[in-house]
């Protein structure tokens, strides 16, 4: 059960919550892994560099394991719209799974960007796993304030200031900014459970936004069916 959003996708039960899970959701998510255990000696997933792509190696180094079965998916049959001022989030029918997210910061390095992609796993590798979490250098002594931040760093964040980025690395991607948030997109909606045949549409979006998406579209049974195809 999701049971806060407001930095990152929490989930809990029984008074027991684990925090920043979207990265590892991701990459299972985006390597086809359905069926996995996860064991965890803290309240928080590590941050890792602040992209998916640690757990991707790591996922790939230990191997997979084929199972013969079904797998059912989510098919979208209509399209399903939910608005908050400029923010926004839609799914429509597609025959694959594809993301598009749009985001728009009053930053010159980031401004509006849109990046989009059929998502398999070679796209998930090669164009979205390793675009890392970014924040801006004017709210981190807000966050520490609020004993939020505690572990961030050049290491695992990209961090700006009014004009450019902070860490000697540079960008990974031009658009690393856009590419996050489909990361993050795609580890959020992994928690609906099954793959999704559909295409997810987001606006200056973020996990909260998702959530709320994803509550209405278990509502509206009549924007989607589940179909189930064997291995």
């Amino acid at each position: 059960m999701i049971v806060d959003t407001s930095l990152a996708t929490v989930i809990g039960q029984k008074g027991m919550i684990v925090s920043t899970i979207e990265h590892l959701m991701a990459s299972f998510f985006g390597l086809g892994i359905d069926n996995a255990t996860v064991e965890i000696d803290s309240y928080e997933m590590p941050i890792m560099d602040g992209s998916a792509s640690p757990f991707t190696e790591m996922l790939k180094s230990a191997g997979f394991q084929d199972q013969v079965g079904a797998r059912s998916y989510f098919v979208v049959e209509k399209p399903l719209l939910i608005e908050d001022g400029q923010a926004s989030v839609g799914i429509y029918p597609s025959p694959n799974f594809k993301v598009t997210c749009s985001v728009d910061y009053e930053h010159p390095l980031i401004q509006k960007q849109t990046f989009s992609a059929c998502v398999d796993r070679l796209t998930f590798e090669r164009d979205i796993c390793r675009a890392r979490t970014f924040g801006f250098l004017s709210d981190l002594d807000a966050l520490k304030r609020h004993g939020l931040a505690r572990g961030g760093s050049l290491e695992n964040v990209v961090v700006l200031d009014e004009q450019t980025v902070m860490n000697d690395d540079g960008l990974r991607f031009l658009d690393e900014f856009v590419r996050h948030k489909v990361l993050d997109c795609i580890g959020d909606f992994a928690l609906l459970g099954m793959p999704i045949l559909g295409h997810i549409i987001t606006n200056r979006s973020g996990h909260a936004f998702h959530h709320a998406f994803m509550k209405e579209f278990f509502f509206r049974k009549d924007s989607w069916e589940t179909r189930t195809i064997n291995a």
